[in-house]
């Protein structure tokens, strides 16, 4: 937190009529400094009508009006102080500190650039800059990734399946259901490796809403120990395979990272179970329904979060887990 100005800095060209003036500035330090920024402001308020030329007081109030978040207010002081006393630092930092606050960090950059003209040996202001590159990065990441989630579509990489889907058996209605829950749950996986660079293990499960018993089956059952051993593994396919069925699910969607999974390591072996993705970090969804198995491995960039088109996987060579739902094809 910049501290409000003590003494005359910054008065060159400034009115000395003061009388009170430099009391009341002094006040308004102690309460500032005491975080009693409303009580500081209306104190330099009161030492401005005594001293308008002065422009450490408007610094000071500036300081203050900050830390109101009365931005509008803020600036209009920096901008006076810059005015009284152009080739002070201080107003022109106080400027950058708002237009920060504002996000305008172009601005608030050149601010703080012209300050240390003024001032090369600022600290200070050096940090400021440092810091509105590093917020620059940050804003630029953060829209990158908005726009990377709000421009995921993945029904335009399933449109083979939808077409397989739609000759398989059951109402048009039906095999849509299928395909939207497929296409929610890839979608909110990409999103969240977007945003974290990971997923949480688990199966998702398209309940029956007439018949399930929804509070005693979750449509989502976490297996973040399925994959250690050939123990767990086996445990938990006993377990979802019988949950499955208990619940009346019409289809189960298995998403896992890569990281996780000490066995079945399907990525490793020779012949049509070689692996094409090299040793690329990324995450499965393994699709299952009664009449229809299909797996995907979606890799992700060296970048933060970015994540590659989904390539569908042999499920014979690679499944991460077997059959889950019994066979049907009538």
């Amino acid at each position: 937190m910049a501290e409000a100005e003590g003494g005359g800095s910054g008065r060159a060209g400034a009115s000395s009529g003061g009388g009170g003036a430099e009391s009341l500035k002094d006040k308004g330090n102690e309460q500032y400094k005491a975080g009693n920024y409303l009580k500081a402001a209306a104190l330099y308020t009161q030492a401005i009508k005594k001293d308008p030329n002065n422009p450490t007081l408007y610094s000071n109030r500036a300081a203050a009006f900050l830390q109101l978040v009365k931005l509008s207010k803020a600036l209009a002081d920096a901008e006076t102080t810059i005015k009284l006393n152009h080739q002070w630092e201080k107003g022109y930092f106080r400027k950058g500190c708002v237009l920060e606050a504002m996000e305008q960090y172009d601005d608030a950059l050149a601010a703080f650039q012209t300050a240390l003209q003024y001032n090369s040996q600022s600290t200070e202001v050096s940090r400021k800059i440092k810091r509105i590159y590093q917020l620059v990065r940050d804003k630029t990441r953060a829209e990158e990734v908005e726009k990377m989630r709000s421009n995921v579509d993945m029904a335009m990489h399933l449109d083979k399946l939808k077409s397989e889907m739609s000759v398989k058996p059951g109402s048009e209605e039906c095999w849509e259901e299928l395909f939207s829950f497929l296409v929610d749950t890839m979608e909110s996986a990409v999103k969240s490796w977007h945003e974290t660079s990971k997923v949480e293990a688990r199966v998702y499960f398209l309940l029956e809403k007439e018949t399930t018993d929804t509070e005693k089956y979750a449509p989502a059952v976490n297996i973040d120990k399925a994959f250690e051993s050939p123990h767990t593994h086996g445990s938990c396919f006993s377990f979802l395979r019988q949950y499955a069925e208990d619940s009346f699910s019409r289809a189960a969607c298995l998403v896992t990272p890569k990281s996780i999974m000490s066995y079945p390591q399907v990525w490793k072996g020779q012949g049509s179970r070689k692996w094409k993705h090299g040793q690329h970090d990324g995450f499965f969804v393994q699709f299952e329904t009664p009449f229809l198995r299909k797996l995907w491995f979606i890799s992700s960039s060296s970048e933060l979060g970015q994540t590659l088109d989904p390539e569908e996987l042999d499920i014979g060579a690679h499944e991460l887990i077997p059959r889950l739902f019994k066979q049907s094809n009538s």
